[in-house]
């Protein structure tokens, strides 16, 4: 008998998965796919860098996530996962990512099903089996732990003063239950019970607030579909600015209370700098942007989806110069464009993200203060040898250590793929890949898309096929000669003295 969504759905929203989620997942259902009587599995969707990463046999339409915070960010939050998804396939057992968290209960289609975790799998067995092309609803009712998890780093990150997210690439599912890969995306409504006198922000836009005795309520709804990877949720004692961006864009920046005038020099530069990335490759994508300071040693900067997530320190430290910063500033919201609007169809394809959003960076630390492209890229080709040994070539980086998956993140997805995008518009010349630019982020605007899609549209573009061209750079063990510098040269990998004998 078909499963039907509790509450009726508008005919939009019964969407059938596109090739982008099929492609992927096509291979990985018809030898993961486990039986009723199988022992529980942990399963994925194959990707190469990360193998047990997402689920077969169905495609998330949307998140409703609700999270409530005690005041403490040393405590589990109680939380509450809805998921709403079309099958693919028979299902038996729906698996779901999750790990780091209590599981209390699960309900599919309103009626409660078994559960147990394996590996870093939540795998949920509901009273009837589930056909192919069926609406589902599963919702979870969990914790979410913001204590740090020895075995990885990121997930919900302590600041000093709550917690923000940070789940890149594969965490998010320790902070909810999710098919937790870039290739499924879907939309999201998060809600944030927290006392009053903090404040939660979430991607999206704000829809409601609601108070019951001494806690608020907030609620944010995304317009667009959006990776598990790029979920962000701040929890503080913070302020929320507002300003206007390009076309009337509700710019929001999220700061903690006490440094707002020390940071605001740095946050009325967004609208302009949204501004200069749209001369170059078109419309802003979402419905939103603005930059979340958290009070954290991270590390890094994120591009959390309309609410990048950024160190407040960056902003502080007199020893980083401005251009510095204000090119960081552009490098994340790049990734609206690369990265966010355009999903990775597989983590083999971030140099597409990371590359596309150094050239961005580069471009603008040009413009603004002359530190020129050509010496950045020519510095890039002298290393690239040494990069593609030790984190492989670009386009096939080597797998992560365990324990430390955010090693796919080198210099060879960084400033060594940028260097593809400059031999590549040295190779095509400037005004086709200026075209290039717009046409990816527009032909696959809110989707997915990968190097294979790249390599096509290029070659369309370029009016020739560019697949011998894209080999060298993408997968080489030795950097190609760069079109038009001859002179250019890599050093070559320290060798490693010889063992005695």
């Amino acid at each position: 008998m078909p499963h039907s969504s509790p509450t009726p759905r508008p005919p939009r929203a019964r969407r059938r998965p596109g090739p982008a989620v099929s492609a992927l997942l096509a291979s990985a259902v018809s030898v993961c796919l486990v039986a009723a009587s199988a022992p529980a599995t942990p399963l994925g969707v194959g990707d190469r860098l990360f193998p047990y990463l997402g689920n077969p046999g169905y495609d998330v339409a949307s998140y409703d996530l609700s999270f409530v915070y005690g005041g403490s960010n040393n405590e589990p939050l109680n939380a509450v996962t809805t998921i709403d998804a079309w099958t693919t396939t028979r299902l038996d057992t729906v698996n779901l990512d999750f790990t780091h968290g209590d599981v209390r209960s699960v309900t599919v289609d309103g009626v409660p099903a078994a559960f147990t975790s394996v590996g870093e799998d939540l795998v949920i067995t509901p009273e009837d089996r589930l056909g192919a092309g069926e609406w589902m609803r599963i919702t979870v009712r969990h914790t979410s732990d913001p204590r740090p998890d020895p075995d990885r780093d990121g997930g919900w990150v302590r600041t000093a003063d709550g917690l923000a997210m940070a789940n890149q690439a594969d965490v998010a599912h320790t902070v909810f239950p999710c098919n937790d890969h870039p290739s499924d995306k879907a939309l999201f409504t998060i809600r944030v019970t927290a006392p009053d006198g903090y404040t939660a922000v979430a991607n999206g836009l704000p829809t409601g607030v609601d108070r019951a005795g001494d806690t608020i309520t907030r609620t944010y709804r995304t317009r667009h579909p959006m990776a598990t990877e790029l979920a962000q949720v701040s929890i503080g004692r913070s302020t929320v600015l507002h300003r206007t961006g390009p076309h009337d864009l509700p710019v929001r920046d999220v700061v903690p209370t006490q440094y707002r005038e020390q940071l605001e020099p740095w946050l009325k530069k967004t609208p302009a700098q949204i501004s200069w990335m749209e001369d170059r490759v078109g419309p802003y994508p979402f419905e939103t942007y603005g930059l979340l300071m958290a009070d954290a040693a991270t590390g890094f900067e994120l591009e959390t989806q309309t609410l990048s997530l950024f160190e407040r320190g960056l902003f502080m430290e007199p020893a980083y110069p401005e251009w510095y910063v204000d090119s960081i500033m552009v490098h994340e919201l790049a990734h609206q464009w690369f990265g966010d609007s355009v999903s990775p169809r597989a983590w083999s394809d971030l140099w597409l993200n990371e590359g596309h959003a150094t050239w961005y960076e580069s471009l603008y630390a040009e413009e603004r203060a002359g530190r020129t492209l050509q010496a950045r890229m020519k510095a890039a080709y002298g290393a690239s040898d040494r990069w593609r040994a030790t984190g492989g070539p670009p386009g096939a980086p080597k797998v992560p250590a365990p324990g430390d998956k955010i090693g796919i993140f080198r210099p060879n997805v960084y400033d060594g793929a940028a260097l593809i995008l400059y031999a590549l518009r040295q190779e095509i010349g400037t005004p086709v890949f200026d075209r290039l630019q717009r046409a990816w982020v527009t032909r696959h605007k809110d989707g997915v898309a990968g190097t294979r899609d790249f390599i096509d549209l290029a070659s369309d573009l370029a009016d020739r096929d560019l697949d011998g061209f894209f080999q060298g750079w993408l997968y080489a063990e030795k950097t190609p000669p760069m079109p038009g510098h001859p002179d250019w040269t890599s050093e070559p990998p320290a060798k490693k003295p010889a063992s005695a004998g």
